[in-house]
């Protein structure tokens, strides 16, 4: 059971807004599959005895006058067809062609490579710092060109992606090398990561807590290793969080051009 009492079914409790949604429907898929299961083996048994050889007699394949019948067919099109369109539809519509507004989210730009997650974070001026791959270096996964005046706030992260509770986050991704797949189970969400391209994905942290990110695509070597966490925290925790990130981020750069005009 879920922490908002829903129901699930093999899986780890929900961690986000929409993740019961997900897990409702996947409930009836299985509520249903069961029924449908155990219909169609009490009619297979049925027609075993039925039908079968007896003493003096060949077992009957098809009865004299007998008609094929395609009701239980069409009723298992008619409800799969309702479940496409009553959920499946509005529920794609909802988490992967929407977002919500930008002025009510957090974005952050992912740049994921073999074997990491590399996270970045506008500054208090909510300008993205550019990127350059010539620029890309050890030190400097994302090729953030620092001379650029928006990167100067902008804080980055490996592995560890931070957000605030009961706040929608929108999740901006490529990748360098070749194709990751972003994964959190208890936020119920996946999306492929594809380099040259720009990926969406969007969630709404609905508890507190370290979730798991796992990459569900095979992407090398070094796949099953490929992981990393979100620490959702109460705004308070993370905005104390992002202070110090920036007061650590800010003296860095501070050192940095002192050493250098030295």
């Amino acid at each position: 059971m879920n922490s908002d009492g829903g129901f699930t079914i093999g899986m780890p409790p929900v961690a986000t807004t929409y993740g019961s949604d997900i897990d409702g429907l996947m409930t009836w898929l299985h509520v249903v599959m069961v029924a449908m299961f155990v219909i169609w083996g009490v009619y297979l048994v049925y027609c075993v005895v039925q039908y079968r050889a007896k003493d003096g007699e060949r077992g009957t394949y098809h009865q004299a006058g007998e008609k094929s019948s395609f009701i239980p067919d069409g009723i298992i099109l008619a409800f799969e067809v309702w479940l496409i369109l009553a959920f499946g539809i509005p529920m794609w519509s909802e988490l992967k062609e929407e977002t919500p507004p930008a002025k009510d989210s957090l974005e952050i730009r992912l740049v994921a490579e073999q074997f990491a997650w590399n996270f970045q974070y506008a500054g208090p001026d909510g300008k993205f710092g550019r990127r350059d791959p010539k620029l890309i270096s050890a030190s400097n996964p994302m090729g953030i060109d620092d001379e650029d005046p928006a990167a100067k706030d902008d804080i980055t992260t490996v592995n560890n992606l931070y957000v605030p509770v009961d706040k929608p986050f929108i999740l901006r991704m490529t990748s360098k090398d070749v194709i990751h797949d972003f994964q959190v189970t208890n936020f119920r969400n996946k999306q492929d990561v594809v380099p040259g391209m720009m990926t969406t994905l969007w969630f709404e942290p609905s508890t507190v807590g370290k979730y798991e990110i796992a990459c569900a695509q095979l992407c090398g070597l070094g796949h099953t290793k490929m992981v990393g966490n979100v620490f959702v925290k109460s705004q308070a925790e993370y905005d104390e969080w992002f202070k110090e990130e920036l007061e650590y981020k800010l003296a860095e750069a501070e050192g940095s051009a002192a050493s250098s005009t030295s």
